[in-house]
């Protein structure tokens, strides 16, 4: 037997720090590698100890402050159990990557999954919620698609790139009434005045506009179905999700990694439509089959399980409403007070996921981004379409992090202004 010492390494500019934590053994002949029998917690730990600190001790000094606007920054103890999942999940002795996606074991990952998310939105019992391939943007066709017929007319608001495809693609299945739109303004509000015709089959809004840094922050009054992409603020703040008939979510910004999307839909609003949908876009038969109707992205489903459990662990959507509210009042006043840094939206329609600034002298953008970087600051470049800078300010960024950018900002501001 060879038993080695392991722990922590923690690198900072000045120091290498080693924490020990565990014991890893090798046995020969070896029966193979089993992540939780070979990684032995020292003696005077108990396991659950260890794997405690293994989680919390991943040093945030490390790693950097990534205001990536999606794929986004994700909790540590998810990225830690999903770490382990990948050497063997479960004590299955395979990895997450290899079980079949009809074996038990799976199975009750996707069954966890959508009965976190039904119940962190407190939806009702005719609701179900799918995990499915494509992203948002396969929404975009999938809801007219199942919802309206050809000689039918659908109402959206237009309020960013986002909400403009989806408009463009619901025009390929029936009529469009685009009844506001913010466009003339460069996107920089929401718009307030406009009227749902009683005749529109549903209504569509883009709750979060990730590229120009708006937000709804009242739901439409309106008597027809409302349909909303909450791709960018799924599960950050509070709200009504039984208003909405139909909701669906990228889940690679609040509620977990790239390749799955969420969908939660009002079952009664399905199957009206005389159209023959074809199999893999039919919402009825992802339900009937519960959300199991082909190979969903079994990775994606279960780090959105993960993180679905990390946010009911913090206190659900209550408690991290009010932190994201911190965090987005925090650099808000910053951008408000510093000489050097304006914001782009009314301030009435602020987005608290997604803060979007731009730099009084043009010429120092580029110096900013360097200087940040340097700070440990990424993923704060401005989308191609607006410029500037952009902050996005999802459920698992620390609240640290924009107390970081906020520093940065008022020293670059000192030299600068």
């Amino acid at each position: 037997m060879v038993k080695y010492l392991t722990g922590n390494i923690k690198i900072n500019k000045r120091n290498i720090i080693f924490e020990p934590l565990s014991f890893l053994t090798f046995s020969y002949p070896s029966s193979g590698f089993d992540f939780n029998r070979d990684f032995l917690p020292i003696p005077s730990k108990n396991h659950r100890q260890v794997e405690q600190e293994n989680v919390y001790n991943l040093d945030r000094n490390m790693k950097v402050h990534n205001f990536n606007a999606g794929p986004s920054v994700l909790p540590n103890e998810v990225l830690y159990k999903a770490s382990k999942a990948l050497i063997d999940f479960d004590g299955s002795g395979m990895s997450i990557l290899e079980i079949g996606h009809r074996t038990e074991p799976f199975v009750a990952v996707m069954e966890e999954a959508r009965s976190l998310a039904k119940e962190l939105m407190q939806l009702e019992d005719d609701y179900e919620v799918l995990f499915l391939h494509g992203g948002a943007t396969t929404q975009f066709m999938q809801v007219p698609m199942n919802l309206l017929e050809s000689g039918e007319t659908a109402a959206y608001i237009d309020t960013g790139v986002w909400s403009n495809k989806a408009i463009k693609e619901a025009k390929q299945f029936g009529y469009v009434d685009v009844i506001a739109s913010s466009k003339d303004s460069n996107y920089n509000h929401i718009p307030k005045q406009y009227t749902v015709p009683s005749q529109a089959k549903y209504l569509h809004i883009t709750t979060n506009n990730t590229i120009y840094g708006t937000q709804w922050h009242t739901t439409p009054e309106t008597d027809v179905p409302l349909i909303a992409d909450m791709s960018s603020d799924i599960l950050s703040r509070q709200m009504d999700f039984n208003r909405y008939a139909l909701i669906y979510a990228g889940v690679q910004k609040n509620m977990g990694a790239a390749g799955a999307t969420m969908v939660a839909v009002r079952k009664s609003i399905l199957g009206k439509i005389t159209r023959k949908v074809p199999t893999i876009m039919d919402y009825k038969l992802h339900i009937d089959n519960g959300s199991l109707l082909n190979t969903p992205p079994v990775f994606a489903v279960y780090i959105s399980m993960l993180t679905l459990r990390w946010l009911k662990g913090q206190g659900g959507v209550a408690a991290i409403e009010k932190i994201n509210n911190k965090k987005a009042a925090l650099l808000y006043d910053e951008i408000d007070h510093n000489p050097l840094f304006r914001g782009n939206v009314a301030k009435e329609d602020r987005s608290k996921m997604n803060v979007t600034f731009t730099i009084d002298k043009p010429e120092l953008e580029e110096e900013f981004l360097k200087f940040a970087k340097k700070e440990d600051i990424v993923g704060i470049k401005g989308h191609r379409l607006s410029g500037g800078f952009r902050a996005s300010l999802y459920n698992a960024l620390p609240l640290e992090s924009v107390e970081a950018m906020v520093e940065a900002m008022k020293f670059f501001s000192l030299k600068k202004a």
